[in-house]
């Protein structure tokens, strides 16, 4: 199904001309009534997933660190490390379901908006704006307080080990803002290509690791960024045109396959990176983690009616709405909540943390939760207004200026990633890319009274 996109009545007319562009079609699921207070034409399938797989991102962020403090200097490790608890992580390693979901959701919302006559650069503009501006306060406090808490007379190692912990969080960011740029294109190929597309990708990771491990060459590695997550990317779209078929075969595909090349390969059986592991699976993303995701996809899919009949229960719909609006928030700001607490009971108290399963362990992890929960609650209050930017009329640049918009607020984020916000030039040039691509993304019009919503994306933010 195709739409044409017309240029808005009563306006200067875009300098694109109008596409032609594949509405994605009606997700296939059983009928039924949509949960209360569900916002018409939502996936609640798609939030049930974003909502768990940013709440183990952030479980998993918050129980894996093993810390202790001596001499200045903090150490860390991994409770994921010991045994066969590497079989946690895939599982628990949800950043493929993430991009699986926010790859459903980009699709939908572009198909709602190119039904409401949204050019395709102006969906693209608003959902810029709602995933660089929550970044901003992120950048506004960690890039002084380094320096700040230096000048206090803070140990300067656990200091700066906080501020690349802050930053590195936003690698997901940085490769999310590429793929949701791309989206328009991507539904082109979904529509006339299908599963060629995301089987393209996964050749093309294939290729990487070959070269990665039979050559030697490490760095090659980082090409994967370009073909794992948009191969997961690809099949949420695949999703959202018509819900695949067999989902117990796809996940029986996908964890066999990992299996085998974990057995056979050079993977490692971990889904996240280990202290002193010669090879990460995460960063660079591989073959391996590929086959994770396509398996947790083909679970997720195989769950879908149980999800769905959990998801319509009032008291979930009511936790998926208060949640939505805060998403990006909790993602961005519970690292701060670690380090906050982290310098209270670590470095303050002197606390390390007991051996990782033991009962000591076992016995405090709840109270540890509990504590970062409280750190996080005043960040959340403070912060999550910017997930909820103010409308503004439509974006009515051209789709080179929002290209643009999105490789600025990339390479930005990309910096933070990298640098963190340790004291330096690199996360200022950071902050100074960031803020270059908002403009870009905004409309030379003034906004007016009746000025359109910004579209809401359900990957960010109800």
């Amino acid at each position: 199904m195709t739409a044409v996109i017309p240029r808005p009545a009563g306006r200067t007319a875009p300098r694109t001309a109008p596409v032609a562009v594949p509405l994605p079609r009606p997700v296939a699921g059983p009928p039924g009534r949509p949960a209360p207070g569900a916002e018409p034409g939502r996936d609640l399938f798609i939030d049930v997933l974003r909502l768990l797989g940013m709440a183990l991102v952030v479980l998993q962020h918050w129980s894996m660190p093993v810390l202790s403090f001596a001499d200045g200097r903090i150490a860390t490790g991994n409770a994921l490390s010991a045994g066969n608890m590497w079989l946690v992580t895939w599982v628990s390693q949800v950043m493929p379901l993430i991009f699986f979901a926010g790859g459903a959701a980009g699709a939908i919302s572009f198909g709602r908006a190119a039904r409401r006559g949204l050019p395709a650069p102006a969906w693209v503009a608003a959902r810029l704006r709602r995933l660089v501006l929550p970044v901003v306060p992120l950048a506004v406090v960690w890039l002084p307080l380094p320096h700040l808490l230096l000048a206090a007379g803070l140990p300067e190692q656990p200091v700066l080990t906080a501020a690349r912990l802050a930053g590195q969080l936003l690698w997901f960011l940085a490769v999310y803002v590429v793929v949701v740029a791309l989206t328009p294109l991507l539904v082109r190929l979904d529509a006339a290509y299908g599963l060629r597309v995301p089987a393209a990708l996964a050749a093309g990771a294939v290729v990487v690791d070959l070269v990665r491990f039979t050559g030697g060459l490490e760095a090659v590695g980082f090409l994967n960024v370009v073909f794992v997550w948009p191969a997961i990317h690809q099949l949420g779209l695949r999703y959202a045109a018509g819900r695949p078929r067999r989902p117990w075969l796809i996940a029986l595909a996908g964890y066999g396959a990992a299996a085998v090349l974990v057995a056979a390969g050079p993977y490692p059986g971990s889904m996240i990176g280990m202290p002193g592991a010669a090879v990460s699976n995460m960063a660079p993303p591989t073959l391996a983690l590929l086959a994770v995701g396509v398996g947790q996809v083909g679970l997720a899919l195989a769950l879908r009616p149980c999800v769905m009949a959990f998801a319509r229960c009032p008291a979930v719909s009511r936790v998926l709405t208060w949640t939505g609006a805060r998403m990006m928030t909790v993602y961005l700001w519970h690292m701060s909540a670690l380090c906050v607490v982290t310098a209270v009971v670590v470095v303050g108290l002197g606390i390390s943390t007991p051996e990782p399963g033991g009962p000591a362990w076992l016995s405090g992890w709840p109270h540890w939760l509990l504590l970062l929960v409280l750190a996080l609650w005043p960040l959340l209050r403070a912060f999550a207004r910017f997930e909820a930017p103010r409308p503004a009329a439509p974006y009515t640049g051209g789709t080179a200026r929002i290209a643009a918009a999105a490789g600025l607020a990339a390479a930005g984020l990309l910096l933070f990633t990298a640098f963190g916000f340790v004291p330096g030039p690199a996360p200022l040039v950071g902050a100074g890319l960031l803020l270059a691509a908002l403009p870009l993304g905004r409309t030379a019009a003034p906004a007016r009274r009746n000025a359109v919503p910004a579209p809401r994306d359900p990957t960010v933010s109800r």
